[in-house]
């Protein structure tokens, strides 16, 4: 019990601590006359990320691999299958022609990388498979080229300029950053130190926890934010939001994780990575063929049950 509190106190470390990283940061940049375009696209899109990027890193950091890849392949598949699973039953979502032509391809090919620098073995007959420091930077590689991507998109978006960014003195920036960072480190250890924990003590491998306890949980900020976006009809906000945050797991959580240390795959198998591909590809498939480029309830139901099996499969399989 005491594990599964600090785990929870843990988590919540990591959440807030993100959102005082990012207040305080898009603060400070403001007052430098920083572009809000580069703030939302570093600053802002870093703090969706950063649960995930804390709990990764952190676990690349104590050998802890499995959890690290764990983390962000079952985050992937629960931002679709669950998330996006209830934000469509709660109300169908409108996807934009733009982001079933670039964005969501985009999410798929990141899973599609992943398999294959994932898979030294099959592919190299290789002795382990591990994501080494050049995977990293290939991932990151990726990642810049989404970035540059972005910046094209939002300088030929109308509205592009429209970043919420509340003033703060210069001394509560400078606080809510030290507290930001301070919250995602601690939360961070407190978290997958306890995540390990718990694995331990109900003889579940560390990359089930990984896969399933620990991905929820750094997903839950990507749920709180589409379910409330889907309650107000705001469907860009919601499919916008898993869509990134999958790119940003892969290419940016997992390169900066896989430059703290090798990640050797471990109990991360091919079929858990296949089930994200299945489910990007699902979505790209549901936007575009079932009804044109809206996500409804009879997918939405299709996805969460999916998502339901595969958390099963996953006990059952310990």
């Amino acid at each position: 019990m005491l594990s599964i509190l600090l785990l929870i106190i843990g988590l919540v470390f990591v959440v807030k601590g993100a959102d005082f990283l990012v207040d305080g940061a898009s603060s400070l940049a403001k007052k430098y006359n920083i572009p809000n375009i580069v703030i939302g696209l570093t600053i802002v899109a870093f703090g969706t990320s950063a649960p995930e990027l804390a709990v990764s890193a952190y676990s690349a950091y104590t050998g802890s691999s499995e959890i690290a890849i764990g983390n962000v392949v079952g985050s992937n598949i629960a931002n679709i299958l669950l998330i996006l699973g209830i934000t469509a039953i709660i109300n169908p979502l409108k996807v934009l022609k733009n982001t079933v032509q670039k964005e969501i391809p985009f999410a798929l090919l990141s899973v599609i990388v992943l398999y294959f620098i994932t898979n030294d073995i099959l592919l190299d007959g290789a002795s382990i498979d591990i994501i080494s420091l050049s995977d990293a930077l290939i991932l990151l590689s990726f990642m810049a080229v989404f970035l540059v991507y972005l910046i094209h998109l939002t300088k030929n978006t109308s509205d592009a300029d429209e970043i919420p960014i509340e003033d703060l003195p210069l001394w509560k920036s400078s606080f809510f950053i030290f507290i930001g960072l301070l919250g995602l480190l601690g939360g961070g250890k407190l978290f997958v130190d306890n995540a390990v924990e718990i694995a331990t003590l109900l003889g579940m491998s560390q990359a089930v926890i990984g896969i399933t306890i620990v991905a929820f949980g750094t997903s839950l900020p990507e749920l709180a934010t589409s379910v409330v976006a889907a309650m107000k009809k705001n469907s860009d906000i919601a499919v916008g939001n898993v869509v990134g945050s999958n790119i940003f797991n892969v290419f940016f959580v997992l390169g900066i994780s896989g430059l703290v240390a090798p990640l050797p795959k471990g109990g991360i198998t091919n079929f858990d990575i296949t089930i994200a591909i299945v489910s990007a590809l699902g979505l790209l498939l549901g936007s575009v063929l079932l009804v044109k480029n809206q996500l409804g309830r009879t997918e939405g139901i299709i996805f969460f049950t999916g998502y339901i099996a595969y958390i099963i499969y996953q006990l059952f399989a310990i």
